[in-house]
């Protein structure tokens, strides 16, 4: 899962990637914590890629993609919005809308 460190760097991979998954975590949160390793740990089942943010370091992309909770998980397609997970994640509903992201095609390798 590659790291996101600013606003202007989320929006060059958002335009160049259009289809991926973004997670938005934050410091000092537990359940981020908790829910970080169970979503990296499917990467590698999904052609699409994965990236990390974290809101207290990078605000502009919480405001910008109105996120007033965290973890939030934010899956894009075609570089809009497809699905949002947040706070409390269920793997399984997360899973699959990643398999109907993938059935659904996009413009990653």
């Amino acid at each position: 899962m590659e790291q996101l460190n600013s606003f202007d760097e989320w929006i060059g991979t958002l335009e160049e990637e259009g289809t991926l998954l973004l997670f938005v975590k934050t410091d000092h949160c537990s359940v981020c914590e908790g829910l970080l390793p169970q979503v990296s740990a499917i990467e590698e089942e999904y052609a699409f890629p994965f990236y990390l943010a974290n809101a207290a370091q990078v605000p502009e992309l919480a405001g910008q993609l109105s996120l007033f909770t965290a973890p939030v998980v934010l899956l894009f397609k075609e570089g809009r919005e497809f699905a949002r997970f947040a706070r409390f994640v269920p793997m399984a509903d997360l899973k699959h809308r990643m398999d109907e992201l993938e059935l659904a095609g996009g413009q990653y390798e």
